[in-house]
């Protein structure tokens, strides 16, 4: 890697993106535009849009700091079907994108404040077709309760990176959804104690 490759690496992004892209190829629609909030170091972006070729990828985050990683990993890959990269926070409204097909948000709704959860589905309402569909990939608590020692683990450490970060109650998390007009289609058992939760509008 070159001293001006400002291309990040995430292990976990290397661990799950296979698992999570056999969910995406079976629920995103077969061509349009997808909007991944949260994109981070820019890999998952890459990998989904090698791998889904007719739909086009808007990658996204809300730390300036990610811009520089996302673009390096789209012009090493040179995939003509990734846009460049939007740096916005998902609660400010309205969103710099007026329409999408999909919206993707890995790892996003627990390192974020509560507020962006809201957030997320009213952005989602407000660029989304009927039947447009949202997916989330993370972890859950279920019912009250952790779904693992390791996840209630988690949620102590993201709690004490930021008190406003945690762990969230899927259940909360699909009033919000049905709230702005989604309803929760499939809650899929994901590796490392995760889950993908497939909404549509």
């Amino acid at each position: 890697m070159s001293p001006l490759d400002r291309r990040q690496f995430s292990p976990s992004a290397a661990r799950n993106r296979d698992p999570i892209l056999a969910v995406l190829q079976r629920v995103l629609p077969d061509a349009g535009l997808v909007l991944e909030l949260g994109s981070g170091t820019g890999e998952h972006a890459m990998h989904f849009a090698r791998h889904l070729p007719a739909l086009r990828w808007q990658p996204s985050d809300a730390d300036p700091a990610a811009m520089g990683s996302i673009a390096d990993w789209a012009a090493h890959s040179a995939l003509a079907n990734v846009l460049p990269p939007l740096c916005f926070d998902l609660a400010a409204s309205p969103w710099p994108v007026d329409a999408a097909d999909a919206i993707v948000a890995i790892n996003v709704l627990h390192y974020s404040p509560w507020q962006s959860t809201p957030a997320l589905f009213a952005g989602a309402a407000a660029v989304l077709p009927a039947g447009g569909v949202v997916v989330c990939y993370g972890p859950y608590r279920r019912g009250g309760a952790h779904t693992a020692p390791s996840n209630a683990d988690f949620d102590d450490w993201l709690r004490s990176v930021d008190p406003r970060f945690a762990v969230r109650d899927l259940e909360a998390v699909e009033a919000e959804a049905q709230r702005c007009g989604f309803r929760l289609d499939e809650v899929i058992d994901m590796p490392a104690n995760n889950f993908s939760l497939v909404f549509r509008r």
